[in-house]
């Protein structure tokens, strides 16, 4: 079976995504970034992915509605949601949808760090 080692990395902000992919790269996690939720469904195959952080206010298909769809197609790929917008209504639905982890903007590397390490096997 192949390694799930790679951590998807989903928001339409670059500045958001280069900080991610940074602090990620530097704590020697394996990352790739997407602008979009439909961008990483065109990647195809995610049998190699660990675990997704997702924006859920993204420009086309939100972060939740991105997360019920994969659902539906039986993925069981942990997710975390990331929002600059949280409200309890937010916070419900992303709940809902299933994650591994709810971080509010903004938040601290080392929140981000041990919430990949719960959602996922890595030590």
């Amino acid at each position: 079976a192949q390694k799930k080692n790679v951590i998807a990395i989903i928001d339409d902000e670059p500045s958001v995504l280069r900080g991610l992919k940074r602090l990620l790269d530097a704590s020697n996690f394996n990352t790739e970034v997407f602008n979009s939720g439909e961008a990483f469904l065109e990647r195809g195959s995610s049998s190699d992915i660990a675990c997704i952080v997702l924006d859920i206010n993204l420009g086309g298909m939100s972060g939740i509605d991105m997360r019920r769809r994969l659902k539906a197609q039986g993925s069981t790929t942990p997710v975390i949601f990331m929002t600059a917008l949280d409200s309890p209504e937010v916070r419900n639905q992303a709940t809902n949808a299933g994650c591994a982890a709810y971080l509010p903007k903004p938040f601290s590397g080392v929140v981000l760090i041990d919430a990949i390490r719960k959602a996922t096997s890595f030590a």
